[in-house]
C-alpha cells in the first residue's frame, strides 16, 4: 500500500517539531506502526523531540563518495540504499531520517537530491510518514518530499502567525496542493480565543515548556497532558478528511 503522508509547515517558532513528534508518538500508541519520521529541516532537531540520537545526516554525506567510494561489484543504486540504511535511525515503533546541513559552504542541491531519493526508496516500507518541514515551502516547491496527502499548517494564535499561515496556504495552492487537504492548526491556543477557520487548536500546555526547559524529549510528555491529548485526537479527524477527499 502507498503510505499515508502528513506534511507539517508553518513559520519558525510555531511548534512544528513538537507537533510532528507528538503525532509520531500518537500513531505508535494506536498501533499504526512503523512510522517514518522525516526531519526535512536543515536545522535538525526532530530527533531531540523524539528522544533519539543520529550520527549522520543526508546533508553530511559527501557527493564524491557516491562515485569514488562504491565497493567493487556494487552498483551506485545499491550503494545509495546501503548508505540510507546507515543514516536511518531505528527506534521502537518508528524510524527517523534527517536532512541536516551540508558540510562546508556547499549548496543544498545534493542533500535535496538525496532526500528525494530517500523518500522514493523508503516510503513503501511505512504505512505512515510524518514530515517536519523547514519554515519555508522549499521542499514542496522543489518536489523533494512529493505532495503530502495532508498538509498541516501550524500557526501561533497571533495575527502575524495567521497571516503567515494564509500565505503558506496560497503558495501550496499554487503548487497544486488541494485546498481541502490543507488544515490550519493553531498551537499554544488561549482558552476562549478560537480562531475562525482553524481545523483544531492545541492548548498552551505547561508540560511542553517543562520538557523543553529540562532538555527532555517533548514527545514523551504524559499521555493525559492537554497538548498530547488533542494531537492524538487529531489523527482520526485527519484520516476522516483524507477519506472524504479521496
Amino acid at each position: 500500500m502507498r503510505p499515508y503522508t502528513i506534511g507539517i509547515a508553518g513559520k519558525g517558532g510555531t511548534g512544528k517539531t513538537t507537533i510532528a513528534s507528538l503525532l509520531v508518538r500518537c500513531l505508535i500508541a494506536e498501533g499504526k506502526r512503523p512510522v517514518l519520521a522525516v526531519d526535512a529541516d536543515p536545522n535538525a532537531n526532530l530527533h531531540e523531540a523524539l528522544g533519539v540520537i543520529f550520527h549522520e545526516t543526508l546533508g553530511s554525506m559527501r557527493e564524491d563518495a557516491f562515485t569514488k567510494s562504491i565497493p567493487p561489484g556494487m552498483s551506485r543504486t545499491d550503494y545509495i540504499a546501503l548508505r540510507f540504511r546507515k543514516v536511518l535511525v531505528e527506534s521502537e515503533g518508528f524510524d527517523l531520517i534527517a536532512m541536516g546541513r551540508p558540510e562546508g559552504t556547499g549548496c543544498y542541491c545534493f542533500a535535496n537530491d538525496l532526500l528525494t531519493t530517500a523518500m522514493q526508496n523508503l516510503v513503501k516500507e511505512y504505512p505512515f510518514i510524518i514530515i517536519d518541514n523547514e519554515a519555508g515551502m522549499e521542499h514542496l516547491a522543489r518536489g523533494t518530499i512529493g505532495m503530502p496527502d495532508i498538509l498541516l499548517i501550524i500557526s501561533d494564535p497571533g495575527v502575524r502567525g495567521i497571516r503567515t499561515a494564509d500565505r503558506i496556504r496560497t503558495i501550496a495552492t499554487d503548487l497544486g496542493m488541494p485546498d481541502d487537504k490543507m488544515l490550519l492548526i493553531v498551537n499554544r491556543a488561549v482558552p476562549g480565543h478560537t480562531k475562525s477557520g482553524a481545523f483544531a487548536s492545541i492548548p498552551l500546555d505547561p508540560a511542553v515548556d517543562e520538557a523543553d526547559l529540562a532538555g527532555e524529549p517533548v514527545s514523551l510528555i504524559p499521555r493525559d497532558s492537554p497538548a498530547r491529548q488533542v494531537v492524538c485526537e487529531l489523527i482520526s479527524r485527519i484520516e476522516t478528511v483524507f477519506r472524504d477527499t479521496n
